[in-house]
């Protein structure tokens, strides 16, 4: 059975957002663009906007059941041991994001944003 040619067209854009929606999840870390609104208050009110990059997405984690000379030096305590991987900045970059002042002035300052990411092991210092 043929499909109409009006029938058609739909259920390709279908079928093209639904494999969009699973890449999302696929474990991984990836860039994901975010808008940032930067003032500064050191010559008057000064705003400006730059779209930043951000890392977004989750990463395989696994929990197993503790070596016996785990649990032993722990008093028996630490039955299970987990090992977490989350989503982090790998490298940073400098960008310059122009600000405008009242009276035309115009101000420039530096933000970082994520120029890589990648899985690594969570450290509560990150968060």
């Amino acid at each position: 059975m043929a499909l109409p040619k009006t029938l058609l067209l739909p259920l390709l854009l279908l079928v093209a957002v639904g494999a969009r929606g699973q890449e999302a999840r696929v474990p991984g870390c990836y860039l994901h663009p975010i808008n940032v609104t930067v003032r500064s208050e050191r010559q008057g009110p000064c705003r400006g906007s730059h779209v930043a990059q951000a890392c977004v997405g989750y990463c395989e984690s696994s929990a197993f059941p503790s070596r016996h000379s785990v649990r032993a030096a722990s008093g028996f305590q630490h039955n299970i041991t987990s090992v977490s991987r989350c989503c982090t900045i790998s490298r940073l970059q400098k960008v310059k994001v122009e600000l405008q002042c009242p009276g035309g002035r115009q101000e420039q300052l530096e933000i970082f944003t994520a120029r890589a990411c990648q899985c690594d092991m969570c450290r509560l210092s990150r968060y």
